[in-house]
């Protein structure tokens, strides 16, 4: 008969990994789970912004309040952030002695940036691992490409197996395979990044000559102006001004080289609220006003 399985870890909103996707993957192989919350994480698809760690006194409540009416046998712990957490589930390990323990060490993110300080994992090793039933390593993980949330997925996958009375190597071979008839997709994290990059260069090739603020785009796109930055930011490297400023300018230029056309007129062509302003705007990033790059383009054409 299947047990009940407790998951400790943190909380991920995109629910690519965390106590979400535990729960998630669990219940699709079968399973029943439940939830200890160490942490809330403040992420989204291009990764995370913050973390607010709960505190010890908040884990313990958690802890006790599942425990006292579950009894669950199997526990799943992930994202630990904090020593006085480390102790009180140390302590409850040794009082309540559940058949199997998994630690999953989650250390970094799937970005890469790191999430447990090296004196929290020191408590780790020392109180907590030796307590375990199973401690995840790298090389439990099945041969082939890796997403987002794999170990995690390894993880519950084995907490289900043993839940049914497995052994822990045959625990394991069935978490194993399960994983390799998984899409190669799954819980991979896609995003609409490039999708919504896109739509932003769509939008700012619509409106350039009218709106040169962020914030126009960020509304028209229905997003904030900080997750368009983060977007851009990722996709290129750069910042959602500097590529609307480079679009405004790039068109300046054009209109400077290939036409008569009045700076007056380039002026009201493009937005600006005076030939002054559009001057200023020009040689903020480009290093010289319109007429003295008109200048530059006349020497330069003399001399061909």
């Amino acid at each position: 008969m299947k047990q009940t399985i407790l998951t400790i870890t943190g909380s991920d909103g995109t629910g690519g990994s965390g106590v979400q996707a535990d729960i998630r993957f669990i219940h699709e192989l079968g399973g029943s789970a439940v939830s200890v919350i160490t942490s809330i994480t403040i992420q989204n698809t291009l990764g995370i912004q913050k973390i607010y760690d709960l505190p010890c006194s908040v884990v313990r409540m958690q802890l006790e309040a599942i425990i006292n009416d579950l009894q669950p046998q199997v526990i799943k712990i992930g994202l630990l952030r904090r020593t006085d957490v480390v102790e009180i589930l140390t302590d409850m390990l040794h009082r309540y002695k559940p058949r199997h323990t998994i630690y999953a060490p989650v250390l970094q993110s799937a970005k890469g940036e790191q999430l447990v300080s090296a004196n929290v994992y020191g408590e780790i090793e020392r109180l907590l691992i030796p307590l375990c039933t199973v401690v995840l390593e790298p090389s439990d993980l099945p041969i082939g490409p890796r997403r987002h949330g794999h170990a995690n997925q390894l993880a519950s996958a084995l907490a289900y197996y043993l839940s049914l009375g497995e052994e822990v190597s045959d625990a394991m071979l069935h978490a194993q395979t399960y994983l390799k008839q998984l899409p190669a997709d799954y819980a991979d994290g896609k995003t609409r990044s490039e999708e919504l990059y896109n739509q932003f260069l769509a939008e700012l090739e619509r409106y350039y000559d009218r709106y040169a603020d962020v914030a126009f785009y960020a509304e028209q796109l229905n997003v904030s102006s900080r997750y368009l930055g983060q977007v851009t930011r990722r996709i290129t490297g750069r910042s959602p001004k500097s590529i609307i400023d480079e679009r405004i300018t790039g068109e300046i230029i054009t209109l400077l080289s290939t036409t008569s056309m009045p700076l007056k007129e380039v002026a009201s062509k493009l937005g600006f609220s005076s030939q002054a302003h559009l001057s200023r705007y020009f040689k903020k990033h480009k290093g010289l006003t319109p007429t003295e790059y008109q200048k530059q383009i006349r020497y330069s054409n003399l001399k061909k």
